[in-house]
């Protein structure tokens, strides 16, 4: 393995692997095929922000115009209303990590390029070495020691070697270069991982973007590679299916027994658990084809391999949730918390507290959560609004600092370490069907006779779970009923949705 220093990288240029086999060498040919495929690609328009490009990497011939589908959507967001208005302000992505599957370098693990330039016909693209370097584990950094403590992060190293023939991630470029502007890349390339180590990339990579909102995700994906015609399209089709549902273990344990079937689905699991960790929990497919349908060769017993373009994103707040509340009214409430705990904690006394402003003064649920070093530590709050907005944070601020049963309470000398978060509801809605119920949008109440149980929205996006998972955990472990109980026409569910902010959000870090 290769541990790299980044400043020994800073002139090093990759040279491409399939100019003039996947795409055309010639600069002009390569740029006017790929206008082609942009200018017939017909993508329904997003109302959300887009993370995640699911695109595929076969030759251009075969797989261009589906991958068009994706870039295409990403150029017109990105320039606001595509190329002819320019004076709209710009919405670039400054980093895109590319992701993709070793074709020909076997190895366990991931590998990341970690500096220098990648060079196409259309130009070179800069690395972007600071952003790689926070991907790779701690013994393969310039400061490791080689110690790290968990050992299923250590698979993430600057190998080099991975890079060598493999076009997965090199197929990506030209359309990036072709519709983005002023970026830098991050190359990935995934061996023979174990879900753990997929897992790990991807707190990597949330932990790397935080709240930027200008990094880009690609992962780099053909389908169904093993049948004819029919039985590919059949095959490709439950493949989708699975993706669509968002369920990461269940794609990976999927793909392990040849269920489903895809050459870039490790990446694409990696990409999907990063999505749900930031809070982008939805999924669109915008195209799909195959080999034999692009030739026109569907001979039965022909090999034929899939093709499709989706993209990962969140939408944007519904009118409704964008005035529930602004930027100084969350400063203020987290002001609140904050200023509560410490006036609690040194006098034992409530803070008095006077507002007008009608939007913290309107009845309404909340939680106050506290983490310490991104561990919980502690979390309390009124779902049903009985008191004004405010009030209530003031009083769950206390009630999370020192009466979660879970936790000793917060004392004055840790409370400089705690981030708080405040977690905003809106009134509840009964629902007699859960696909009226949005996971990681929603959070859920459920209720059969005296037992009832809650989950906040994000507990979707820190888990990972399915609605399945999540209906079954939160009757099991927060209701004390059966797993299987939110099935129960008896149960009631509930809907809510939240506005969730913190103070590191709010501080931009």
């Amino acid at each position: 393995m290769f541990i790299f220093c980044s400043s020994a990288f800073a002139q090093e240029i990759k040279e491409p692997n399939v100019s003039g086999q996947f795409y055309p060498a010639d600069k002009k040919a390569l740029s006017a095929q790929i206008d082609q495929c942009l200018n017939q690609a017909d993508p329904e328009e997003i109302k959300g922000d887009i993370f995640c490009l699911i695109s595929p990497h076969a030759g251009y011939d075969f797989s261009g115009a589906t991958a068009a589908f994706g870039y295409k959507l990403i150029r017109d967001k990105t320039y606001g209303c595509g190329y002819r208005k320019p004076h709209h302000r710009p919405l670039a992505y400054k980093t895109v990590v590319v992701i993709g599957p070793s074709h020909y370098y076997g190895f366990n693990g991931i590998a990341v390029y970690p500096g220098g330039k990648f060079r196409t016909p259309l130009g070179d693209l800069e690395i972007d070495a600071d952003f790689a370097q926070k991907l790779l584990s701690p013994k393969h950094t310039p400061e490791g020691d080689g110690a790290a403590s968990d050992s299923r992060s250590q698979n993430i190293s600057a190998d080099i070697q991975a890079f060598n023939k493999e076009h997965s991630v090199e197929v990506q470029l030209p359309f990036l270069q072709k519709t983005l502007q002023d970026f830098k890349i991050v190359p990935i390339v995934v061996g023979q991982c174990e879900y753990q180590t997929l897992n790990q990339l991807a707190e990597n990579l949330s932990k790397a973007i935080g709240n930027r909102t200008d990094v880009l995700i690609v992962a780099s994906t053909d389908l169904t590679h093993s049948y004819d015609f029919e039985e590919t399209r059949k095959v490709d089709k439950l493949t989708l299916k699975h993706l669509q549902e968002m369920a990461p273990e269940d794609i990976y344990r999927k793909l392990s027994s040849e269920e489903i079937q895809a050459c870039g689905g490790l990446p694409v699991v990696s990409a999907i658990i990063a999505a749900k960790k930031l809070g982008y929990n939805k999924i669109k497919l915008l195209s799909r084809t195959d080999s034999a349908e692009v030739t026109g060769n569907k001979t039965k017993g022909s090999w034929t391999v899939g093709y499709a373009s989706a993209i990962i994103y969140r939408e944007n707040d519904s009118e409704e949730e964008k005035e529930l509340l602004n930027t100084s009214q969350k400063k203020r409430l987290l002001e609140i918390a904050r200023k509560t705990i410490e006036e609690y904690l040194k006098s034992g006394k409530q803070l008095n507290l006077s507002e007008n402003d009608p939007r913290l003064t309107a009845i309404s649920g909340a939680f106050v959560t506290l983490n310490k070093q991104g561990e919980l530590r502690g979390c309390i709050g009124n779902i049903i609004g009985q008191k004004p907005l405010y009030q209530t944070v003031r009083d769950m601020a206390i009630e999370s600092a020192t009466a979660d049963p879970r936790f000793q309470p917060v004392t004055k000398e840790e409370l400089k370490d705690i981030n708080i978060e405040i977690s905003v509801l809106s009134p509840l809605r009964k629902i007699s069907d859960i696909s009226e119920f949005e996971l990681g949008r929603h959070g859920v109440i459920v209720k059969k006779g005296w037992n009832q149980g809650v989950f906040l929205p994000q507990v979707a996006t820190e888990t990972g779970w399915s609605k399945e998972e999540f209906l079954s955990n939160l009757c099991a472990h927060k209701a004390g009923l059966s797993p299987d109980a939110w099935k129960d026409p008896k149960t009631e569910i509930h809907i809510f949705s939240a506005i969730v902010f913190s103070e590191k959000q709010e501080a931009g870090t």
